[in-house]
């Protein structure tokens, strides 16, 4: 019989695996997103995307894509941070990072920010003066 100390304690042990399970099926899962049909497909070659939220952490994007890249610190000029999206802001920028990455890691961060359900994809110009895609939230 297990008591109660021993009980807590394969809670705790187990809790990690809990919520990597529940991380994985929400946001990684193939079988919790399908991409509408009414989005272009990811082209292929090399993508530049300005990041602003958990993708700043190399943990994240590992897990997301399957490596952490090489980051670059930029800034995107006119825009605020404002809870989980970014407004138009004129003399705000907002500090992210740039990734560099290729379609098939862009469809990957795609399904992670739930493309035309969750977020939309804007290519916006960086303080570096680099192009790049940038996650917004669809307005509800």
């Amino acid at each position: 019989m297990m008591t109660p100390r021993r009980l807590g304690l394969l809670g705790l042990c187990l809790a990690p695996f809990a919520i990597a399970g529940w991380f994985w099926l929400t946001w990684l899962s193939p079988w919790t997103y399908e991409r509408p049909d009414s989005l272009p497909e990811v082209a292929s070659g090399e993508h530049h995307l300005f990041v602003y939220g958990t993708l700043r952490y190399a943990p994240i994007r590992w897990l997301v894509y399957g490596r952490t890249g090489d980051p670059q610190p930029v800034e995107l000029h006119g825009y605020q941070r404002k809870g989980l999206d970014l407004v138009p802001s004129t003399g705000d920028s907002v500090e992210g990072l740039m990734l560099t990455v290729d379609g098939e890691e862009l469809a990957h961060l795609d399904r992670y920010e739930r493309l035309g359900i969750r977020y939309f994809r804007q290519q916006v110009t960086l303080s570096n003066g680099q192009e790049a895609w940038v996650y917004r939230r669809i307005e509800s």
